[in-house]
């Protein structure tokens, strides 16, 4: 596996001898010192450049970087320069492990690109026209505050969608009721979870892309509980499963109404939960929802 410098060396070394490579910068995870550093650390690259459609035409310059494993193009489909303003992705996985995701404006985008991330570290600069920039900083990734509405609107998706899990529960279809699980309601307890993380830090840290980072900031019983609600494919196990996330999104809730000054609206979580305990006793027979 090439190291850091071998592949920074690599990226360099073609805008260099490319005249259509104005700038070489860095985004991501390499340039923002709060991640640890590990093999599968991508290098997220863009080169400003005076030609995308050039790049796009004819995409045999990528092997420079290598032998690859997979490419994705997700800008392939459509008209790039209608749909990304003339930008253009290469996500490439190379065969020693180093993964390339390298994007490419049109020097004419510059300022739109230097206002979309703060996580930007200038690598090359040909002509000198990017101008100074602050230090690369990952405050846009920060936890945010949310405001009473938002978390209002958290607890309220949260105890509706529940009532959708019963349902699945009851009538056997087990697909339905997970997925509603996995994508809807769960979603909303790392939510509310990240809230509270964003209170005991000030608001200062990010837990990273798809909460990754979330263990190291909660309590090991509140991690316990998370993991809890993570159920195989059975109808008792995302039963308990559901039990355990309408507890814990509960205890997490008051602590972030307590410490923001929200109110709780306990009369819907005592609402929705009787309606889920009943739907859980209710006969798979059952003709009327009251028998």
């Amino acid at each position: 596996m090439r190291n850091q410098q071998q592949m920074m060396d690599l990226i360099l070394n073609f805008a260099e001898q490319d005249e259509r490579v104005r700038v070489v910068a860095m985004n991501g995870s390499r340039v923002n010192r709060n991640v640890p550093t590990d093999i599968f650390q991508y290098y997220d690259i863009v080169y400003l450049v005076t030609d995308v459609p050039s790049f796009v035409e004819d995409s045999n310059w990528t092997d420079y970087f290598g032998e690859k494993i997979i490419v994705q193009m997700p800008d392939a489909t459509g008209d790039f320069l209608e749909n990304n303003d003339g930008r253009y992705a290469y996500l490439m996985l190379l065969a020693d492990g180093n993964r390339i995701d390298l994007r490419l404006f049109p020097l004419s985008l510059q300022a739109t690109y230097i206002a979309e991330d703060r996580l930007i570290e200038v690598l090359l600069d040909k002509d000198q026209r990017m101008p100074e920039l602050s230090s690369p900083t990952d405050k846009d990734y920060h936890i945010q505050c949310p405001t009473a509405q938002q978390y209002a609107d958290c607890c309220n998706e949260l105890w509706w969608v529940s009532t959708y899990i019963a349902k699945g529960l009851w009538r056997q279809e087990i697909l339905y009721a997970i997925d509603h699980l996995n994508t809807y309601v769960r979603p909303m307890l790392l939510q509310m979870i990240t809230w509270q993380v964003g209170i005991h830090t000030d608001f200062q840290v990010s837990v990273g892309k798809n909460h990754k980072y979330l263990q190291q900031y909660v309590d090991p019983a509140i991690w316990t509980q998370l993991l809890a609600t993570y159920p195989q494919a059975d109808n008792e196990q995302i039963w308990q499963a559901l039990h355990q996330t309408g507890d814990l999104f509960r205890n997490v809730a008051l602590d972030v109404a307590t410490q923001l000054h929200f109110e709780y609206d306990r009369v819907q979580d005592q609402q929705v939960s009787a309606y889920l305990e009943h739907i859980r006793t209710l006969s798979p027979q059952a003709q009327d929802f009251y028998l």
